[in-house]
């Protein structure tokens, strides 16, 4: 074949190629909640509207229940690009900026709407944050409220004076202490047996644990006090979400929109079904008496100051801006 029969050749090669349709891209996507989780749930959906918006040029594959990466291991796995996107609790992430603990302080957002006011004044702090090490805050959402499980009425914290206490972390820990009670390290599948052998009497945790852990078979009276609600994020690996072509830049934040909004509705949800569950099984919700709800803002005065202390002015901002908002 002479020279002059390749050129034809390859220029029709050349225009075949153009004339293909760009390769669609796919994302795994890490989590670490299983499928029945609403966090998950509304993540698949996250994902079903951004395959639709972009026709099936980006789609995204989770993978629950920490299949593809453990829970701590999956912001870094972001972050090194080894995974484009996944999801993690922020608090996790207090070890690097006490900024990524704010929604985490016991009684400083204790309803759904502190908490958005708090979410609105620091989530440009927390993208700041995330931005720094190469990464894009696509959404966030709480899960319901902490509140306290007890065998007994708990009218004030003499109430659990020496009482053995759950705990799962410095500020749960913290949290035991202040109100006289005695922390106790317990992971969440061992709850059941913690309290049947007496190695604990009172936790606090969400409405979804208390359900999922069959909390009435061992307590007795829930005290909706709504301690904190700590949020999961979505996160993207900024270069693979800048490599994208607009269009489906756009799509992607877009689907986060939505899936933001959404997920606070289906947390609120979530909350009421799961309380109305402890109900059906005969346990006492209440809310906290006066003076409970008094000594747990004191509580939350002192462990805002504590976190203050390491969080500095970006901190102390970031806490007069949530006051003048609420």
């Amino acid at each position: 074949m002479t020279f002059h029969m390749l050129k034809p050749l390859a220029g029709a090669l050349v225009g075949a190629a153009l004339a293909l349709p760009a390769a669609a891209e796919n994302w795994d996507m890490p989590t670490p909640y299983g499928d029945s989780v609403f966090h998950t749930q509304n993540i698949q959906q996250f994902a079903a509207d951004v395959s639709e918006a972009t026709g099936g040029a980006l789609t995204i594959t989770v993978h629950s229940a920490g299949a593809l990466f453990a829970h701590p291991e999956i912001k870094d796995s972001v972050r090194r690009g080894l995974a484009p996107i996944g999801e993690t609790l922020m608090s996790r992430l207090a070890n690097e900026d006490p900024v990524f603990a704010v929604d985490s302080i016991p009684f400083l957002a204790s309803s759904y709407d502190e908490a958005r006011a708090l979410w609105d004044v620091s989530r440009p702090l927390v993208e700041e944050k995330l931005a720094a090490q190469g990464l894009t805050l696509l959404y966030a959402v709480p899960w319901p409220g902490q509140s306290i499980y007890t065998k007994e009425p708990v009218n004030s914290t003499a109430d659990l004076q020496g009482a053995a206490f759950r705990a799962y972390n410095t500020a749960t820990e913290r949290l035991a202490q202040l109100m006289g009670a005695v922390p106790t390290q317990i992971e969440t599948g061992d709850i059941p047996t913690a309290f049947a052998t007496g190695r604990v009497a009172a936790m606090i945790t969400s409405p979804s644990t208390g359900v999922s852990s069959q909390a009435w078979d061992f307590t007795t009276h829930y005290t909706d006090t709504q301690a904190w609600l700590p949020k999961n994020m979505v996160i993207v690996n900024s270069r693979a979400l800048e490599a994208l072509p607009a269009d489906q830049q756009a799509a992607v934040r877009d689907a986060a929109a939505k899936a933001e909004a959404r997920g606070w509705e289906m947390s609120a949800a979530e909350t009421a079904a799961k309380i109305a569950t402890l109900k059906e099984k005969g346990m006492t919700v209440s809310a906290p008496s006066d003076t409970l709800k008094a000594e747990l803002a004191e509580i939350g005065k002192t462990m805002t100051a504590e976190w203050l202390a390491s969080a500095g002015d970006e901190g102390a901002a970031l806490i007069d801006a949530y006051t003048a908002a609420k």
